[in-house]
């Protein structure tokens, strides 16, 4: 494996899955020649601890560098290591109640955690914090998983948890950009529509805002009608100008999966409206091995400033830390049971 890279050649305008515990050769093959920007786990393909680092090499591998290794870790319902060999967590909504007044170090210590544990088997980024502001119709698909109701509380404890992502050794993914908390509806599964002003969706802007620094953002699949009542997020010229501009989010942005059934139209189609919007890389999960050569094949490369983009992401990768894990998760039990006691 080299780490360099020859700087006229730009990476592949997709991140990419596996369909088990290791790669096929035809997987491989195709990720060699397609060389996505990075790769992205699921339960399915992980066992144990060695198993998921020996993947891991192998995506590397098959691709001739160090490229980003993904996973949803945000705790609680949406946790891809899990039991047995891995830490648990509660839902965020469910430990920031219980942590309390101390909610803010207690998000720090448990993205710390999770961090270290991903970075020792081969992992280095985190698809979290989920910064969507929750209220009253937020669909509960998405609630649990939501850090408050308030911009600014959210914003602060989505800065703790990417804060303790980087000093466990991962870049963090802000998402859904530019807010998923006023959807109705599981975009997993139908379209939402978000019918609220240009002006009550600050609101869901606003922790995007403060957090328009983070390396990397996912976007929303949801239509806002106040700004674009025809296409999604991830496929609108107008939103992606609202995330580039209004929001200030200039760093790589990478879309949710295209496979949701929010997005109905054919993948290759999807990933080509996305790019074409303004999104830098297009996320292609759960795909047959043909859909995945296809939309890899109609993504191409990088466009130029995708790539600066793509380049600034990694080089903000922070080196693997040596963290007490255990002296960690004491501190952490004592916060958990003060804010109980409180």
């Amino acid at each position: 494996m080299h780490s360099g890279r020859d700087p006229v050649t730009a990476f592949g305008a997709t991140i990419l899955d596996a369909s088990g515990l290791r790669l096929t050769p035809e997987e491989r093959a195709l990720f060699a020649q397609a060389d996505p920007y990075g790769f992205i786990l699921f339960a399915r393909n992980i066992d144990t601890p060695d198993q998921v680092r020996a993947l891991c090499q192998d995506m590397r591998e098959a691709v001739g560098r160090d490229a980003p290794i993904l996973i949803d870790q945000e705790g609680g319902r949406v946790q891809r290591l899990r039991g047995g060999d891995f830490l648990d967590w509660d839902d965020p909504q469910a430990f920031i109640a219980r942590a309390g007044d101390a909610a803010e170090e207690a998000m720090f210590l448990r993205y710390a955690l999770i961090a270290a544990e991903m970075r020792a088997l081969g992992i280095d980024t985190d698809c979290a914090p989920l910064v969507d502001v929750a209220g009253a119709g937020t669909h509960p698909f998405l609630r649990s998983r939501c850090y408050g109701t308030e911009a600014a509380t959210v914003a602060r404890l989505g800065r703790a948890a990417a804060s303790g992502l980087a000093a466990g050794g991962c870049l963090p993914v802000v998402k859904h950009i530019p807010g998923h908390g006023r959807a109705q509806a599981d975009s997993h599964h139908e379209l939402p529509r978000v019918r609220a002003s240009v002006e009550a969706l600050q609101v869901d802007f606003a922790p995007f805002q403060v957090l328009n620094d983070l390396p990397m953002a996912m976007t929303a699949h949801i239509v806002y009608d106040a700004y674009d009542p025809e296409l999604p997020a991830t496929l609108s010229p107008r939103m992606v100008q609202v995330i580039r501009n209004d929001i200030g989010f200039d760093n790589l942005l990478m879309t949710d999966d295209i496979s949701m059934k929010a997005l109905d139209a054919p993948l290759t189609e999807t990933a080509t409206g996305a790019l074409a919007a303004g999104c830098d890389v297009v996320l292609l999960c759960n795909a047959t091995l043909d859909d995945r050569r296809a939309v890899a094949e109609t993504a191409g490369r990088m466009t130029a400033t995708a790539q600066v983009r793509a380049e600034q992401a990694l080089a903000r990768r922070p080196q693997r830390a040596e963290v007490d894990i255990q002296a960690m998760q004491a501190k952490l039990s004592a916060l958990l049971e003060r804010g109980r006691t409180a």
